[in-house]
């Protein structure tokens, strides 16, 4: 009987690898299988990886940095969630390019809080520390001392780690040569407005209006803040390390996949963030890009048409379902966090954006909406 049961579990066992493995080798194209795998392959090493660098951040020596390091693991979980969907474009490569999305997105959002919350206003500190963020897009690059135009200096090595960690991957990589150009200009992009929008208040908007304009003939028709938050969004970058996990990428699809998520899907992405983030903004004195449109109306009709500017660039590439599937996830990502209920003000633009978008806008939030719940439950339990 024991004989038995041991062979039936093996059999169940060899059928549940297989499976897994036949899921594995294809993209998602619809909704529900997206959000099975977003469950079933992406989360549990999204968690794995975020729990790993959450013990590394406990360990820095520096209070500052160790709180920052910890707040922006715990307040920011779901931008790692979000990013490493596109782990699912690696196929059976999944494993090391969601540790190189967790690491690199953790970067990220580290030195915005570091950037955000600290009382340095020197654009030399906020250029020096996100040489981070080009150096682990760099395998070959050298760690220096991130922190050395600010006083809070001893993190124990956790930002180096990040860096390394990042460099390890991109390393194994079979395309990361092809990739490299298109990588270094969305890089480039993103360490500029970290720059511009931290420096002193005064100077904030200046500074982007002219940089703004010094790009404005390479871009689409569109508004200087618009352009900004196009810059900030880290997708275009996921989605070039997940394609270059394949030995058959190429130099073309490195400079599609650029050309699609810059500026059309990143700027929806940041834009949503912000719109979300207002009140929050407002009270911290933080620059948000969404105040400089006219009202609610306007946002609504902006966001509408970078979604539909975003669904027929990514229409070039390929996995064009996933991809347009991803810049609906967006919505339904943003739209179902708890910070629209706490707004009277947006609730109703909120509606507005969703009822314009589709029905799989809608199905994604509730998705989301069920995964807070369960998140939180996990929390109190």
């Amino acid at each position: 009987m024991l004989m038995f049961r041991n062979k039936y579990h093996n059999f169940n066992k060899n059928i549940k690898d297989n499976l897994q493995k036949s899921l594995l080798l294809q993209v998602p194209s619809n909704s529900g299988m997206l959000m099975l795998r977003i469950y079933c392959d992406v989360l549990p090493r999204v968690r794995k990886h975020l729990e790993f660098w959450k013990k590394n951040a406990e360990q820095i020596p520096n209070p500052e940095l160790r709180k920052q390091a910890l707040l922006s693991i715990r307040t920011k979980t779901f931008h790692c969630e979000g990013g490493s969907i596109y782990g699912l474009l690696a196929k059976e490569e999944i494993e090391p390019i969601i540790c190189f999305i967790v690491a690199y997105q953790t970067i990220s959002d580290y030195l915005d809080n570091l950037c955000d919350r600290s009382n340095s206003l020197d654009p030399k500190d906020f250029r020096t520390l996100h040489q981070a963020c080009l150096d682990a897009l760099t395998p070959s690059a050298k760690c220096i001392n991130y922190y050395q135009f600010r006083q809070e200096q001893d993190d124990g090595g956790y930002l180096m780690k990040l860096v390394k960690t990042c460099q390890n991957v991109l390393r194994q990589l079979p395309s990361y040569q092809l990739i490299a150009p298109s990588l270094y200009h969305l890089a480039d992009y993103y360490c500029d407005l970290q720059v511009h929008k931290h420096v002193q208040v005064k100077e904030r908007v200046p500074r982007l209006k002219a940089w703004f304009e010094r790009h404005r003939n390479q871009i689409p028709q569109m508004k200087w803040y618009e352009f900004s938050a196009s810059t900030g969004s880290t997708l275009g970058i996921f989605c070039l390390v997940a394609y270059a996990s394949d030995q058959d990428c190429s130099e073309e699809l490195a400079t599609k996949v650029k050309n699609s998520y810059f500026p059309w899907v990143q700027g929806l992405h940041i834009l949503l963030d912000y719109f979300i983030d207002q009140e929050e903004d407002r009270i911290g004195g933080d620059l948000n890009f969404c105040a400089y449109y006219n009202n609610g109306q306007e946002i609504s009709e902006r966001f509408a048409y970078f979604l539909k500017q975003a669904d027929k660039a990514v229409s070039r590439l390929p996995h064009d379902r996933f991809h347009r599937m991803i810049n609906r996830a967006l919505l339904g990502v943003y739209l179902a966090d708890e910070k629209v209920n706490q707004q009277e003000n947006i609730k109703e633009t909120a509606k507005k954006i969703l009822s314009s978008c589709g029905g799989s806008s809608l199905f994604f939030m509730w998705n989301i909406m069920i995964m807070a719940q369960i998140r939180y439950r996990k929390i109190l339990a």
